[in-house]
């Protein structure tokens, strides 16, 4: 028993450091060892502890779920949604000499409310909100989750409110496992589990749970603060982002910095939290019958909706791959009225079950075209979404390559003539301004333009007699198309379209292959020896250059006076370093901080590998600072890189 008790202490105690503080102190094959050799104690002897890591794993289905009463009410926020509203209970809470109590700021979560009790230290019940005075018992669920304690320091009678979520990474891997009916969203994954009778379930999503707030027990705190310490202590996985304010315009700062990294996050947040730091003063202020009058939950544009699927069209891409895109009835989503989503291929279109006709779950994030995530209800007139036989733009024959239908005719098919060149001459390839995708469709009609080598061959008298092209502007083109010869060979590269290789990739075969003729006479082998570089990019790249008449494009190019120019080389104080950026930065977006490192002479990484010698952690870091404190790689904030950055 005392080996038992010192095995199931080690294996918490590691538990907690990866699954809480996000410090793993010990490599996953030594934990599953020690598992394994606990699983075989207690299989041997028929005892199983109470706090045993192997209970997470899900026990027996239940039957039924029984209500259970909570210990203290569970309270629901007031809202509000814009700034104004925000700004006016903020001057309410003001002191008699003006002062706004200081209050503090934490995400709002969006999964599902949970309350966990535990008695003499150990975890006893969990339930549901439910109606805020009684929820569901769901402690079977609740115990396979990882990140919630099964034993705890505090003896006395405890009860703590946390939401449950499913990470957005763990979302994306369940949906990846063969034979799973793909879950809708985060939240309904995390609801979903919870509220399933089979335990099983529950710990297959991974779920985790944050915990802000005591709801019951039998000794005071003085602050919201001290609380928060008390719940790490206790060795509770407390909310990401716990800030003290005492100035209106800094909460309102500090509110719209959530706001601009919510994109960057990996689990769904639907706003901020403020409240009211000081626990006499929350008394002073009291409660409503549905809310306190000490806390406000600012609500951010929602970023999901559903909405009627109208019609689905197949669009053609610079490759000849068509892609299907769903006609939407216009639906408001994170700020801007949505008509259009990405259904990526067909296998994603059966394996969501999508119809036209039907409702549908969307989702907006960044700036990018909504995704559909899947189907809210289907309606007596929904109806199949078929198969394309036929080009929709030239009607030509396709042809499917697993999940991707592409049209026989692609070379010869306008719109993707279109976008191959359009692609071409954008800013990130050969940079030539003034040809528009407009500019460059009427070209193809006058019937002077059909590929990116004629590009080069185009004179004034080409545009003689087209509407709207007066000289200055038959100039500038021609001028803009001069001074695109020189160009960098991952400029190049990445302006011809090979599928699959973006700018990135671009940079990565202009550095180790350093011309074009090593390139095209690279082996599968040379190719797979970059970084990140997978198989299906480096059989892309082959499979460009074996087609003869994409060589013999590039050397009339160079006939035509494009010529390669050393590649920008840029050095500075981030020379020599390999960056991972992880995490929600305080102040800089993703973007930004990508830049400041190359303009400074760093490279940046998506993986953390040996190859890469630094990492920039931000807030709520998940499996590439696990990765990165394994490896032993030395990991910075944005603070210490911008310092670095400045010398």
């Amino acid at each position: 028993m005392d080996e038992m008790r010192e095995l199931v202490d080690k294996l918490n105690r590691y538990a907690y450091q990866y699954y809480v503080l996000d410090e793993p102190t010990i490599a996953d094959v030594e934990y599953d060892r020690l598992y394994d050799q606990l699983l075989a104690m207690e299989k041997e002897s028929g005892i199983v502890l109470a706090d045993s890591p192997t209970v997470r794993v899900g026990g027996q289905p239940l039957s039924k779920f029984e209500s259970v009463r909570h210990l203290g009410r569970l309270y629901s926020l007031d809202k509000c949604q814009s700034k104004e509203e925000l700004r006016a209970w903020l001057e309410k809470l003001k002191n008699a000499d003006g002062k706004l109590p200081t209050c503090s700021l934490e995400y709002k979560y969006d999964g599902l409310t949970i309350n966990l009790t535990y008695e003499n230290g150990e975890l006893v019940r969990g339930a549901t909100r439910g109606n805020g005075v009684e929820g569901e018992d769901v402690t079977a669920q609740v115990k396979t989750i990882k990140s919630v304690p099964l034993k705890i320091d505090y003896k006395g009678v405890l009860e703590v409110q946390g939401e449950g979520i499913m990470r957005l990474s763990e979302l994306e891997k369940y949906n990846a496992k063969e034979g799973v009916t793909p879950l809708k969203n985060a939240r309904n994954g995390v609801a979903g589990a919870i509220r399933n009778l089979d335990p099983k379930v529950t710990a297959e999503r991974n779920l985790e749970v944050n915990v802000y707030n005591v709801n019951f027990i039998d000794k005071p705190f003085e602050s919201g603060s001290d609380m928060i310490e008390f719940l790490r202590d206790n060795k509770f996985r407390v909310s990401g982002k716990f800030e003290l304010y005492n100035d209106i315009d800094d909460i309102i700062a500090g509110v719209d910095a959530i706001g601009e990294s919510r994109d960057s996050l990996d689990f769904l947040i639907d706003g901020a939290v403020i409240k009211v730091d000081d626990v006499a003063t929350r008394e002073r202020l009291g409660f409503t019958e549905k809310f306190p009058r000490w806390a406000m939950a600012f609500k951010y544009p929602a970023q999901e909706a559903t909405t009627i699927v109208k019609d689905v069209v197949w669009q053609v891409s610079r490759t000849g791959k068509l892609n299907p895109l769903a006609i939407l009835e216009p639906v408001e989503l994170a700020g801007v009225t949505v008509s259009r989503a990405t259904l990526n291929n067909y296998s994603e279109i059966l394996r969501k079950d999508i119809k036209i006709g039907s409702r549908v779950f969307v989702r907006r994030s960044n700036d990018v075209i909504p995704e559909i995530m899947g189907v809210a209800e289907h309606y007596p007139n929904s109806r199949e979404i078929d198969k394309p036989t036929v080009c929709p733009a030239c009607g030509s024959p396709v042809e499917w390559q697993g999940a991707f239908v592409k049209c026989t005719n692609y070379k010869n098919c306008v719109p993707a003539v279109v976008s191959a060149l359009t692609h071409f001459v954008s800013k990130e390839a050969m940079n030539i301004e003034g040809l528009s995708e407009k500019t460059i469709e009427t070209l193809m009609e006058e019937g002077v333009l059909g590929s990116f080598v004629d590009i080069y061959r185009l004179e004034a008298e080409d545009f003689e007699g087209i509407e709207g092209f007066k000289e200055t502007k038959i100039n500038n083109i021609l001028t803009a198309i001069d001074n695109s010869k020189n160009t960098t060979l991952s400029r190049l590269i990445f302006a011809l379209g090979i599928a699959n290789i973006g700018k990135k990739a671009s940079k990565q075969l202009a550095e180790k292959f350093g011309s074009m003729e090593n390139i095209q006479n690279a082996s599968l082998e040379d190719l797979t020896s970059i970084e990140d570089f997978g198989e299906i990019m480096a059989k892309s790249v082959i499979y460009y250059f074996a087609n003869q008449e994409h060589v013999k494009a590039i050397e009339e190019l160079y006939s035509l006076g494009v010529k390669i120019k050393e590649e920008e080389k840029r050095s500075g104080a981030m020379t020599g370093y390999v960056v991972v950026l992880t995490g929600s930065l305080p102040t800089l977006k993703r973007s930004q901080a990508k830049q400041l490192i190359e303009e400074h002479g760093g490279k940046t990484a998506d993986s953390v590998s040996k190859a890469v010698n630094l990492v920039v952690a931000g807030e709520d870091a998940g499996s590439k600072l696990d990765k990165a404190t394994k490896l032993g790689i030395k990991i910075i904030d944005e603070a210490q890189l911008l310092s670095m950055i400045d010398g």
